[in-house]
């Protein structure tokens, strides 16, 4: 796990991943349940785009040597978690809105986008892993 691997807080990274399934698994309720509004399918497709966005930005920042840009991705990153809260807002509690926020704040965070793009970082491969399911993910349209 990156996230452990990264904080050296086991902890801390189970959290992070249990929030990421919890809001994934509570949007697709949304969604499956007819919850969104025609509004909110518009938001739901800003967000398609915007999350597209940055894993294409993601994939070519680690594919193509001296890219990389961390204020774009970061900015990229908070772009989407303003989307996500606001299709979210009505539907969902504060604290699951303080989930989002504390995904958003971990993979927002520049020490952290720093170190994950550094030609030799020591989460190089577990970088290549990711980029390769991304790589995987937009072939079969699921991005």
């Amino acid at each position: 796990n990156l996230a452990k691997a990264y904080t050296g807080n086991k902890k801390e990274a189970e959290k992070l991943v249990k929030n990421i399934i919890k809001i994934v698994v509570k949007i697709g309720i949304l969604a499956r349940n007819d919850q969104f509004t025609a509004d909110d399918g518009r938001k739901a497709n800003k967000l398609r785009t915007k999350f597209s966005t940055i894993v294409k930005t993601v994939i070519s920042f680690y594919e193509v040597d001296f890219t990389f840009d961390k204020n774009f991705l970061m900015n990229n990153i908070n772009d989407c978690r303003c989307v996500i809260k606001d299709l979210v807002k009505d539907h969902l509690t504060d604290k699951s809105l303080g989930r989002i926020d504390h995904i958003f704040d971990f993979f927002s965070d520049g020490v952290f986008l720093e170190e994950m793009f550094k030609k030799d970082s020591v989460f190089r491969p577990q970088l290549k892993d990711i980029i390769e399911d991304m790589n995987k993910a937009l072939d079969k349209g699921e991005i």
